[in-house]
């Protein structure tokens, strides 16, 4: 009876063993190869599975956090030369570059000799409310010392930006007090213009310089033209070198005031990203106002689509040096630890149809990231000739003038780099930075005295009678530059730029130093001659088959125009970064 019970469990037992057996060996297949199989099975899940697998069986302990952060750049290094990660705590400071404002004291700065000197107090900010002034030297923060080898840029805005509504206490020493004064500093919004000057160049032609697009910009550029157009402005210098771009959206908007209804300025597209065109809304304020645009090797992105959509369209003269060659777009994506990063998910095109990104390949590409001194070494900043173009890559704009995309806005008129005057010494004197520091020193000895100059123009008298130039000459000596005579005369004139622009900048600030450096800049003043001669505008060229090719290029803008999207800038809530 007993045996007979026996045989009728015996089913029983033998299935609970194999579902046991299917369990336990699962789990140890996914203990011990499941990893491996999702490597093999999956590309997808190969890096969390690489990092499950090292955080479980490698032989020593690894900070996974840390190995992560180094994995991230190098990943995305893999794709485009734009395409970046950004650590949680590098974003805010990245990103207060292309906001209208970020939380801080209110000062500009400069380390000098391992102490913090104030240069100049932000108009209405927290720190002039307090009394600071330029020339001050923070010395305490807190009641701690904050002087010393250990304090560099990046330490100095670090300590004293901070969220809105903190205090920090400054102690400060000043030229005209003997012991430290205090200011207790309640941190506020400073706000962060990117329109570095606007003003009336001539008596009919006005001047505005941009350094980035930020969120701001257009705004500030419709400031700016407003009062141009209060001092009846007759045309406009729109000055973009140096500029590396920022928010794609930005331009578009700036563009739009320029342009008349219907003209296409920019359009963008990617593999999951369709295709999106940006038009004129006939709203622009400068629809007819003569224009020119200078760029130069250093103008990128947004600077380009703003000189792309100008010059395809025909409605301004470009002038300087050839672009950067910036033509991919990045999206802004954050991640729940506060980092981000800005990935490539699209290429822009101007008008004529053409991509201005010059050629790279993926991964490190160190013929991209050294394309500028290339360029510079093969004669291109000072010879048109030594630009080739690629005919192949070769569009019309609305006129039927050829431009030429892969590598950057080729200007419609060029400027060399100008290099006379240059010497070794002058070279010498700028790589250690001494005219820097020696106009920093005599602004801050004799600041009391030049506080009585209101206007460039008054300064520069006074300067001209000081012989600074000799003063400079002598403070070199000290600083182991032995005095060249023969190579100080050749210089002359680039020494009393220099000198004379950075003294003009402590005292009267940026507006004022751009505006002298331009009296002798040789771009702008080509661009204003274009101005004066009504040469603004671009004609099209006396050639029947160039022509015949513009009128198929309208007929092809005429269908893109038709297919216009409704979705416009300003109805966007993604801010790309070109």
């Amino acid at each position: 009876m007993s045996t007979k019970k026996t045989f009728r469990f015996t089913p029983i037992v033998i299935a609970v063993s194999v579902v046991i057996g299917i369990l336990i060996g699962t789990f140890y297949a996914k203990h011990f190869a499941g990893n491996r199989l999702g490597i093999i099975n999956g590309s997808t899940n190969k890096l969390n599975a690489l990092l499950r697998i090292i955080d479980d069986q490698y032989v020593d302990t690894v900070n996974m956090i840390d190995l992560v952060e180094e994995a991230m750049p190098q990943i995305l290094g893999e794709l485009d030369p734009h395409s970046t990660y950004i650590p949680a705590k590098d974003l805010e400071a990245i990103n207060s570059e292309l906001e209208s404002s970020f939380s801080g004291i209110g000062v500009q700065f400069t380390i000098q000799e391992d102490t913090v000197y104030i240069n100049s107090v932000i108009e209405g900010g927290p720190s002039e409310k307090v009394g600071l002034m330029a020339g001050d030297r923070i010395v305490t923060v807190d009641d701690s010392t904050f002087v010393g080898k250990k304090l560099n840029n990046q330490y100095a805005m670090k300590t004293l930006k901070g969220p809105k509504g903190t205090q920090v206490k400054l102690g400060v020493k000043r030229a005209t007090e003997k012991e430290i004064i205090f200011f207790t500093i309640v941190r506020g919004d400073i706000p962060q213009n990117t329109v570095d000057a606007a003003y009336m160049i001539t008596d009919e032609f006005g001047y505005i310089q941009i350094s980035k697009f930020g969120r701001s910009t257009h705004i500030e550029l419709l400031n700016a033209l407003a009062v141009l157009h209060h001092k009846n402005c007759k045309g406009i210098i729109i000055d973009l070198r140096g500029n590396t771009g920022g928010y794609m959206e930005a331009a578009v908007r700036m563009v739009n005031e320029f342009l008349p209804e219907g003209k296409l300025i920019v359009y963008a597209q990617g593999r999951n990203y369709p295709r999106t065109d940006d038009y004129a809304n006939g709203t622009g304020s400068c629809q007819k106002l003569p224009i020119v645009v200078l760029v130069d090797e250093a103008s990128a992105s947004s600077s380009e689509i703003f000189a792309g959509a100008i010059q395809d369209n025909d409605r301004g003269m470009i002038v300087g040096r050839r672009s950067y060659g910036k033509g991919l777009v990045q999206q802004p994506i954050d991640f729940s630890d506060g980092s981000a990063i800005r990935l490539t998910v699209a290429r822009y095109y101007t008008p004529s149809g053409r991509s201005i990104q010059k050629p790279y390949q993926n991964g490190k590409d160190s013929n991209y990231e050294m394309d500028v001194y290339t360029r510079y070494e093969h004669g291109e900043f000072f010879s048109k000739d030594s630009i080739k173009m690629d005919e192949n890559l070769r569009y019309y704009t609305s006129l039927g003038r050829p431009v030429y995309g892969g590598g950057g806005i080729m200007p419609d008129i060029f400027v060399p780099q100008d290099t006379t005057g240059v010497s070794s010494y002058l070279s010498t004197v700028l790589s250690k930075g001494l005219m820097y520091q020696f106009t920093f020193d005599y602004t801050d000895k004799n600041r009391s005295k030049l506080s009585d100059y209101e206007d460039e123009e008054s300064l520069l008298k006074y300067l001209r009678r000081q012989g600074i130039i000799e003063q400079f000459v002598k403070y070199a000596e000290t600083k182991d530059v032995k005095r060249r005579n023969i190579l100080i005369q050749k210089s002359y004139k680039l020494l009393e730029k220099n000198i004379y622009g950075h003294i003009i900048y402590n005292m009267l600030g940026k507006e004022k130093y751009i505006k002298f450096f331009n009296k002798s800049d040789a771009t702008v003043n080509t661009a204003l001659e274009l101005l004066e001669k009504g040469e603004a505008f671009p004609k099209a060229p006396v050639n029947e088959v160039v022509e015949e090719s513009a009128t198929d290029k309208k007929d092809e803008g005429k269908e893109k125009r038709t297919a216009q999207s409704d979705k416009k800038a300003e109805d966007r809530t993604i801010w790309l970064y070109a």
